[in-house]
């Protein structure tokens, strides 16, 4: 019914591929941050609950209370898992180095794109 009154023509489904790409980090974002958030709450939840629940207990009641769904819900335990995790392990020789991060090269690989990429 609402196609009659909405016609595909004013709404194009294909975006420009510079907008599309711009949608993409943006919703990169806005997931990273629902994450992070997500992660908070659920070690406040940890730490409200220290002494009624094991902190893997408190956990998975966190997940299933807020239905947080698959896959967001492993990705956020993972965190939590982490974080609560240095708190008992000590930092690995590896992991206390920046040194061996990837540098992130996205304005080359557009660079590349427009001619511009500069050769050693």
């Amino acid at each position: 019914m609402l196609d009659k009154f909405l016609p595909e023509s004013l709404f194009p489904r294909k975006l420009q591929p510079a907008v599309e790409r711009r949608m993409r980090l943006a919703q990169a974002r806005a997931e990273e941050a629902l994450v992070r958030t997500h992660v908070e709450n659920a070690l406040t939840f940890v730490d409200a609950l220290a002494e009624e629940l094991p902190f893997d207990r408190a956990i998975d009641t966190y997940i299933r209370e807020l239905t947080v769904p698959e896959p967001l819900a492993s990705v956020v335990v993972t965190r939590v898992l982490v974080v609560l995790g240095r708190e008992l392990l000590p930092e690995r020789r590896e992991e206390q180095s920046d040194d061996l991060r990837p540098r992130l090269r996205l304005s080359e690989a557009s660079d590349a794109r427009n001619g511009q990429i500069k050769r050693a």
